[in-house]
Order: structure tokens, then C-alpha cells, then sequence
């Protein structure tokens, strides 16, 4: 599950930063659903909101350790929904890292590809970045529900009510 999750998101990505790339120019805006959804091709050397601008090799980086992390981490995952998770977060990790390592003069130093505007929404994002946002969000969800990687909730232990003897 967590390998085809992300072969969709990372496949996805791909195709669809090559579509926008080979038919909007730098800077372009494009109105898909209205003004709600613009395609507004952007290169983004940064991080979420263009933050930390000028280190991509440093997000290169990090974005391998993650990868790397969930490779060696899935053996452990024995459910669905974390699969998912983990197949989003990989797939996402991959897409952005694939443009750091091959858009830009040097070896891990590229822009990521966004072109996702989003009304009233400040920043401009791509499809590897909403799979990152949803796993984060299935992972809050299932934070909160107490489900573990076995896919088993926790229980609640309920406290024994003690009476004070004075």
C-alpha cells in the first residue's frame, strides 16, 4: 500500500510539473477553476512560502534523510491508514527532492516546480506538497485517535476513583 501511494503521488508530481513546465511560461497565471484554482507557474528554491530561499541543497538533504527514514521505517507498519500516511509523505518527499536534485545549475541545488494557486491562500504549491499536507493530517487524526502502527487503537485505562479516608 505505502509503495503504491507513492508511486501515484510521485507519478502525479512528475506529470503534471511537466505539463505546466512545457505550457505556461515563468510567472504565467492561468485561471482552471475560475479565480478560485489558478495554475501560476512559480520555481521555488525555498521552503513552504519560498522560506528559506537560497539553502535548496540543505532541503535536498533533509528530503533524502526523510526518505531514507520511511524506507527503512515500513517494515514496522502493519496498517492501512499509515501506509497511506507514509505512502504520501514518501511520494511528496520524492517529487519536490527530484526537482532540487535535477532544475538547476548544479547538482541538488534546483527550484521545485508550483503552480497551484489557491483564492486567498498565500502561497503557491504543487501536487507533492498537498500529498505532505494530507499525511500530515491523517497523521493528526490518527494521533489523536490513539491508532498505533499495528493499526490497533489504544485503549483507555480509566483511573480508579479514590475517596479520601479523612
Amino acid at each position: 500500500m505505502l509503495v503504491g501511494v507513492a508511486a501515484l503521488v510521485y507519478a502525479f508530481d512528475r506529470v503534471s510539473k511537466y505539463v505546466v513546465t512545457q505550457n505556461l511560461e515563468l510567472g504565467q497565471t492561468v485561471d482552471f477553476i475560475g479565480k478560485v484554482l489558478q495554475l501560476h507557474y512559480v520555481e521555488n528554491s525555498g521552503a513552504a512560502f519560498s522560506l528559506g530561499s537560497g539553502t535548496t541543497w540543505l532541503f535536498a538533504i533533509i528530503a533524502s534523510a526523510v526518505a531514507i527514514f520511511i524506507v527503512i521505517f515500513a517494515r514496522r507498519i502493519r496498517s492501512r491508514s499509515w501506509a497511506v500516511l507514509f505512502g504520501l509523505l514518501l511520494g511528496g518527499t520524492l517529487g519536490n527532492l527530484t526537482d532540487r536534485l535535477t532544475r538547476g545549475d548544479s547538482f541538488g541545488n534546483g527550484h521545485v516546480v508550483d503552480f497551484l494557486q489557491l483564492i486567498y491562500f498565500p502561497a503557491i504549491f504543487n501536487i507533492a506538497d498537498s500529498a505532505i499536507v494530507f499525511a500530515m493530517l491523517i497523521f493528526i487524526i490518527l494521533t489523536i485517535r490513539g491508532v498505533g502502527l499495528d493499526g490497533v487503537r489504544a485503549k483507555r485505562v480509566a483511573e480508579p476513583l479514590t475517596t479520601d479516608p479523612s
